[in-house]
């Protein structure tokens, strides 16, 4: 396995974006002994984030900008941002999470307090794993998707680049989520999804297309 957090030489980070996500990740952080240095957000709602200050973009000195992690929970967003932003960016892994050792999780994603990931699963780019999630031996998440909190994914299933797993959605073994694709909360998927289908009801079925903007 990756190591669970980098080896900042500062022992710090910075957050792109002041959300509710970005504390969750503040949280993780903590837990860690890590420290954030920095918020900065293009249109901040809030002046602090638990005490850390919040900076405007306009002000933010970017000769700062490193050990990054986007603390935004949008799919898309995430990913534009990655290809604005030249700078490394961090992985933040919650102590009480369960990660296997042969498990992979690629740099910018986000492991919640009580996920698993198990044995040879491959965790791309920037991608988060919420709070209680469970993804099984030899799944692959691509970069910038979402797993949400306490989803079910059986052995070998394989989720597409931006796809979203909605909260308390079980798939079974070996199904394929295609990329920017949508499984709705509480939603069972017995067969593969297609590539920015929007799936809902058990077993899942197909109610719309995400537009396709990736």
């Amino acid at each position: 396995m990756q190591q669970q957090l980098n080896p900042f030489m500062d022992n710090n980070v910075n957050l792109y974006g002041a959300s509710g996500h970005a504390k969750v990740i503040i949280s993780i952080l903590k837990a860690n002994q890590i420290l954030v240095k920095s918020i900065i957000d293009d249109n901040p709602k809030a002046a602090t984030i638990f005490g850390i200050s919040v900076i405007n973009t306009a002000n933010f000195d970017w000769t700062t900008f490193k050990n990054v992690i986007i603390s935004i929970g949008n799919n898309s967003i995430r990913k534009k941002l990655t290809h604005q932003l030249n700078t490394n960016f961090s992985t933040a892994i919650h102590p009480k999470a369960i990660v296997c050792e042969t498990a992979t999780i690629g740099e910018g994603s986000v492991i919640m307090a009580g996920a698993i990931i198990n044995a040879a699963t491959k965790i791309g780019a920037h991608c988060i794993i919420n709070t209680a999630a469970v993804i099984d031996h030899d799944c692959t998440i691509e970069n910038f998707a979402h797993i949400s909190p306490n989803a079910a994914l059986a052995g070998g299933v394989s989720v597409g680049e931006g796809a979203h797993i909605g909260i308390n959605a079980t798939i079974i073994q070996n199904i394929t989520i295609g990329k920017w694709a949508t499984v709705g909360a509480g939603a069972v998927v017995l067969k593969n999804v297609p590539d920015y289908a929007v799936v809902v009801g058990n077993p899942a079925k197909i109610i719309k297309y995400n537009p396709q903007n990736d």
